[in-house]
C-alpha cells in the first residue's frame, strides 16, 4: 500500500509538471492582488480563497491526510507541500478559468476512484488551526486509522481489498468511534457495494463488518437509505452457509426500526429468512458432531433472529404465519441449541400478541414445550418463554395449558429470584395471566406465591410491580387469598401505590385495593390509611381507564365502611365530581359510576345531595344504550334514586322508563334483574304505570315471573301488581 501511495505521488507529479505554467502565472497575479504581508499570508489566503470554493464531493477526504504524517512518509508529505502553491490548488476550488475547470474535473474524478491525497486536507488544517486542532484531539488513533483503510479499501485491488476489511475486524467495531469513522470517509457505501461483488471472501468480509456496526442505530438508518438491505435479502438464496448466516445476523440488526422491517417485507425477506428456519429440520434429533448439521443449525439461529427483529410489526407477523414459519418455529422448539432456542421463542413472543398466532401456538402445541423450557439454566431463554406465557395467557385453555403441563410450579420458583429484573417481570407477567383462572390461583396458594408476591410489592421498578399488583388482585377475589394478603403486611404497600402515575399499575392497584375493601379487617387498614380519599381523587385521573377502575373500587370500600355515609360526605366535592362523571363519552367509566352512585345513595342524605347536583336528568340521559354492562348498574341507580323526593315522576318526566322497558328483552339475566328491580320502584309514579303499560312492559315481566331467580319474580310481580292495581283504578274511575 506504500508503494502504491509512493507511485501514485510520482505519476501526479509529472502530470502536474505539464500545468506549472499556467498555475505560476495565477499565483503571480494572486500574488499581486493580495497585501504584502509576508509568505505565510499569501500562502494562508491563497488556501482561503481555494478553500472557499470547495465541492462537497471531495469533503469526505478531508481528514486523513493529517493522519498520514508516518516516519517512512516524511519525504513524500515535503513534496507534497512543496507543490501545493502551484500544481494542486485546483483540487480545491471551482475553476477560475475553462480550462482549469477541465482539468479539475478529470483530476478529481481520477483520484477519487484511487486513493484522496487532495493538499485541500492539510489546507483545512491549517485554515482554522485551532477548531481542527480542537476536534481531532478529540478523536482516538483508531478514527483516523479506520478512515485511511476505507481509503485503501475504494481504491485497491481484490488482495487489497481483502487485507483492508480484515484489518478493520482487528479494530473494535463495537466502539462508536470506529463505527462513525466508516461512516464519516464514505465507508458504508463501499461496504454495501462488496456485497454486489462475486466474490465470496469479499462479501464476507464486508458482511462481518456491517453486521458489527449496524448495532448503531445511525448507522442502521444509513445502511437503508443507500438500498443495503436488497441486497442482504438477495444474499439470503447464496448456496454458501456463511453468507447466509452473516446476511441474516446483519438483517436482525438493521431492521430494528421501522422503516427498516418495512424494507425487508418488501423486497420479499420474510418469506426467505422462513425458508432458513428448514435448514435445521434435524436438529432437534441427538447431538451430531458434524460440521455440515453445526452450520444447518446456526443458518437456522439466524434466520430466526432476523425474524425476531422482524415480528414487531403487525404486517411482518402476518407475512411470517403466510410463510408457514409457525410449523417450523414449533419444530424448532424441540431442538435441545439454547442459542437456538432463544430467538425461536423471542419471535414467538412477538407474534403471540395476535390472536391467530394463539390459536396456532395452541394447534401446534407449542405451550408443552414453552413450559418444558422453563427449567432451562439460561436466564434468557427462561426469560422470554415466560414473557411467551403472558402473552398467550390471554386465553383460557392456555392457562389450563400451562396447569396440566406443570407450568405453574416453576413460575412460582423463579419468583424468588429477584436479581434479573427482566426475566422478573416476564414471570410476574406469566403469573398475573395465569391467576385470572381460579384454578391456577389454588396452585398459587399451594406454592406460596402470593406471600412472595406480597414481598416483591417494594423496591422494584414499576415493570414489576405493575405485574405483581395485577397478580395480586386477581389472586384478591378469593376471601382465602384477602386474608393472606393482610395478614403478610400487603394493605400498606399497595395503598402507597396509590399515588404513582403510571397508568397501567393504577388500574392494577385499584383493582387490588377494591378486591381487599371486600374484607371487612382489610377495609379498616385501607381507610385508617386514607385509601378510600385516594381512590376518590384517581377519579380526576385524565386516563379513562384509571378513573373506572377507581371508581369500582369505591364500591366496596362504601358497602363495607363503618359509618359509609358520613365518610363519603367528608370528601369536600366528592359528591359533585361522582355526578359530573356521567357526562362521560367512555363506557366503562359510565357503568363504574353508576355502580358507585347505587352505594351512595344507600344512605338519604347523600341521595339528596346529588339529587340536588342533577342526577336524575344525566341518569335518564343515558338510557338509550345498547351496553349490557352499562344497562344493568344504570337500572340499579335508577332504582337507588327512586327513593328520594320525586325522582320517581322526574325520571318519568325525562323520558327514562320506555327504554327501560326494551332492557327487559336483553339476553343477560342481570340485566333483567336490576330492570324489573328499577321498574318497581317507577311504577309506584302513576304516570310511568302508564308508559310501561304503553310499552309493552305487562307481557316481558310476565315472563320474568316464573324465573328461577327469587328477587326477579318478586320485583317482576310487584311491578305487574301495581300496573294491574292502577288499570282497575282507572277502569273503576271512568265507570263512576
Amino acid at each position: 500500500m506504500s508503494k502504491q501511495e509512493v507511485r501514485f505521488s510520482g505519476e501526479w507529479k509529472k502530470k502536474e509538471a505539464l500545468k506549472e505554467a499556467p498555475k505560476k502565472e495565477e499565483a503571480a497575479a494572486l500574488q499581486k492582488a493580495l497585501p504584502a504581508s509576508g509568505k505565510s499570508v499569501l500562502e494562508k489566503n491563497y488556501i482561503n480563497f481555494g478553500k472557499s470554493q470547495m465541492t462537497k464531493r471531495l469533503q469526505p477526504s478531508l481528514n486523513w491526510k493529517a493522519t498520514f504524517d508516518f516516519k517512512e512518509h516524511k519525504s513524500l508529505l515535503r513534496d507534497t507541500q512543496e507543490e501545493k502553491h502551484g500544481g494542486r490548488l485546483e483540487r480545491s476550488g471551482p475553476p477560475v478559468s475553462p480550462r482549469r475547470s477541465q482539468l479539475v474535473r478529470k483530476s478529481a474524478e481520477k483520484i477519487e476512484e484511487i486513493i484522496s491525497e487532495s493538499s485541500s486536507e492539510s489546507e483545512e488544517d491549517e485554515e482554522p488551526p485551532d477548531h481542527h486542532q480542537e476536534a481531532n484531539a478529540g478523536l482516538p488513533s483508531e478514527y483516523w486509522q479506520i478512515q485511511k483503510l476505507v481509503k485503501y479499501l475504494k481504491g485497491g485491488n481484490q488482495t487489497a481489498t481483502v487485507i483492508a476489511l480484515c484489518s478493520m475486524q482487528d479494530f473494535n467495531l463495537a466502539q462508536e468511534t470506529c463505527q462513525l469513522a466508516i461512516r464519516d470517509v464514505g465507508g458504508l457505501e463501499v461496504l454495501i457495494n462488496l456485497l454486489d461483488t462475486d466474490e465470496v471472501k469479499c462479501k464476507i468480509g464486508s458482511l462481518k463488518i456491517l453486521k458489527e456496526i449496524s448495532h448503531n442505530p445511525q448507522i442502521r438508518r444509513n445502511i437503508v437509505d443507500l438500498g443495503g438491505l436488497p441486497i442482504m435479502v438477495n444474499i439470503l438464496d447464496s448456496p454458501h452457509k456463511s453468507l447466509k448466516c452473516l446476511a441474516a445476523e446483519t438483517i436482525a440488526n438493521v431492521a430494528k426500526f421501522r422503516r427498516g422491517r418495512r424494507a425487508v417485507r418488501r423486497h420479499g425477506g420474510i418469506t426467505k429468512l422462513v425458508a432458513l428456519l428448514d435448514c435445521a429440520q434435524n436438529s432437534g434429533e441427538p447431538a451430531q458432531s458434524s460440521l455440515y448439521d453445526a452450520r444447518d443449525v446456526e443458518v437456522a439461529r439466524c434466520g430466526a433472529l432476523a425474524l425476531w427483529s422482524c415480528s414487531k410489526s403487525y404486517e411482518n407477523k402476518e407475512a411470517i404465519r403466510k410463510a408457514g414459519g409457525i410449523p417450523l418455529l414449533a419444530g424448532l422448539l424441540k431442538t435441545s441449541h439454547e442459542n437456538m432456542l432463544i430467538p425461536v421463542v423471542g419471535t414467538l413472543q412477538e407474534c403471540a400478541s395476535e390472536e391467530s398466532y394463539r390459536t396456532a401456538i395452541k394447534a401446534e402445541r407449542i405451550i408443552e414445550n414453552l413450559v418444558k423450557n422453563l427449567n432451562s439454566e439460561n436466564e434468557q431463554l427462561q426469560e422470554h418463554c415466560a414473557m411467551a406465557i403472558y402473552q398467550c395467557a390471554e386465553d383460557k385453555e392456555t392457562r389450563d395449558l400451562v396447569r396440566l403441563h406443570g407450568g405453574l410450579k416453576p413460575l412460582a420458583s423463579l419468583l424468588n429470584n429477584t436479581d434479573n429484573k427482566e426475566r422478573l417481570a416476564a414471570v410476574t407477567g406469566a403469573i398475573w395471566k395465569c391467576s385470572i383462572s381460579k384454578e391456577n390461583v389454588t396452585k398459587f396458594r399451594e406454592y406460596k406465591a402470593i406471600e412472595t408476591l406480597v414481598g416483591l410489592l417494594t423496591d422494584q421498578p414499576e415493570e414489576v410491580l405493575v405485574n405483581v399488583v395485577g397478580a395480586l388482585g386477581e389472586c384478591c377475589q378469593e376471601y382465602e387469598n384477602r386474608v393472606l394478603v393482610r395478614k403478610c403486611g400487603g394493605i400498606q404497600p399497595l395503598v402507597n401505590l396509590l399515588i404513582g402515575i403510571n397508568q397501567t399499575l393504577l388500574v392494577n392497584v385499584t383493582k387490588a385495593v377494591g378486591a381487599c375493601a371486600l374484607e371487612p379487617e382489610s377495609m379498616t387498614i385501607i381507610d385508617r390509611l386514607d385509601g378510600v380519599r385516594l381512590l376518590w381523587s384517581l377519579l380526576k385521573n385524565p386516563h379513562p381507564d384509571v378513573k373506572a377502575s377507581a371508581a369500582w373500587a369505591l364500591c366496596p370500600c362504601i358497602q363495607n365502611a363503618k359509618d359509609a355515609g358520613e365518610m363519603v360526605r367528608s370528601f369536600v366535592g366528592g359528591l359533585e365530581l361522582v355526578v359530573n362523571l356521567l357526562r362521560s363519552d367512555n363506557k366503562e367509566v359510565l357503568a363504574s359510576v353508576c355502580a358507585a352512585i347505587t352505594n351512595i345513595a344507600k344512605d338519604q342524605e347523600n341521595l339528596a345531595v346529588i339529587t340536588d347536583h342533577g342526577v336524575v336528568p344525566l341518569l335518564s340521559k343515558l338510557a338509550n344504550t345498547n351496553n349490557d354492562k352499562l344497562r344493568r348498574h344504570l337500572a340499579e341507580a335508577i332504582s337507588r334514586c327512586c327513593m328520594w323526593g320525586r325522582n320517581r315522576a322526574a325520571f318519568g318526566e325525562y323520558k327514562a322508563v320506555a327504554p327501560l322497558v326494551r332492557y327487559l328483552k336483553s339476553n343477560d339475566t342481570s340485566v333483567h334483574q336490576a330492570t324489573a328491580q328499577a321498574l318497581y320502584q317507577l311504577s309506584e309514579d302513576a304516570d310511568n304505570c302508564i308508559i310501561m303499560h304503553e310499552n309493552g312492559a305487562v307481557k316481558l315481566l310476565l315472563d320474568m315471573v316464573g324465573s328461577p331467580d327469587q328477587d326477579l319474580q318478586e320485583a317482576a310481580a310487584g311491578c305487574i301488581y301495581n300496573i294491574r292495581k292502577l288499570a282497575l283504578a282507572t277502569e273503576k274511575a271512568r265507570y263512576t
